[in-house]
């Protein structure tokens, strides 16, 4: 068995217990569907969101609405596809009305699933899409316009914050810098 479908199995087994989960209020407020995360489960760069807007919760897949679209229109011109990386959000319910999660449902989520994930997939590099994400590893008192761009190692893992794809889509301003954090990932991850 190749390292590849080994990860996957994992990650599977990982997901079994959670499939209903309500370890969290997320849980209980109209969630569709529990959005684990897809795409490389042996790959050296992990993206990380904040949770899943209303297309993901609908279609069972991490962003795949408007943001997503952008997201993937960057990966692809710096040379990468979706299926070469591995995309997740801290959380994995829709948070009513795409509001930000609460700290007890991000710190849930990130205990119970993120932190096992990455165990599993062991990537070089994890970039934070959006201050939320960057939060989960790197603590609340953060700026992501001051952050953005730069490496922190911190326990044994190597994260690069930028922003997130929806902020990019209302500040189009920004694009170049997002592609350019997005690159930086990429080629410390070694798929450059």
């Amino acid at each position: 068995m190749d390292a590849k479908t080994y990860k996957q199995e994992l990650l599977e087994q990982l997901y079994e217990p959670y499939k209903k989960c309500n370890m969290c209020p997320l849980g209980a407020l109209g969630r569709k569907s529990i959005v684990f995360g897809e795409g490389n489960p042996n790959t050296k760069l992990m993206l990380v969101g904040e949770g899943p807007g209303q297309r993901e919760d609908a279609l069972c897949r991490p962003f795949v609405g408007r943001s997503g679209q952008l997201l993937t229109k960057v990966l692809e011109a710096i040379g990468l596809s979706r299926d070469q990386v591995f995309i997740t959000n801290v959380v994995k319910c829709r948070p009513p009305n795409n509001r930000k999660p609460l700290p007890n449902e991000s710190e849930t989520c990130t205990n119970l699933l993120l932190f096992k994930q990455i165990k599993i997939i062991r990537p070089a590099i994890i970039c934070t899409l959006g201050a939320s994400a960057a939060q989960a590893f790197l603590g609340n008192n953060i700026k992501i316009t001051k952050i953005r761009g730069k490496i922190f190692k911190k326990n044994n893992l190597k994260i690069i914050p930028t922003y997130h794809p929806a902020y990019i889509l209302r500040n189009n301003r920004e694009l170049e810098n997002f592609a350019s954090d997005i690159k930086l990932a990429k080629k410390k991850s070694t798929l450059d």
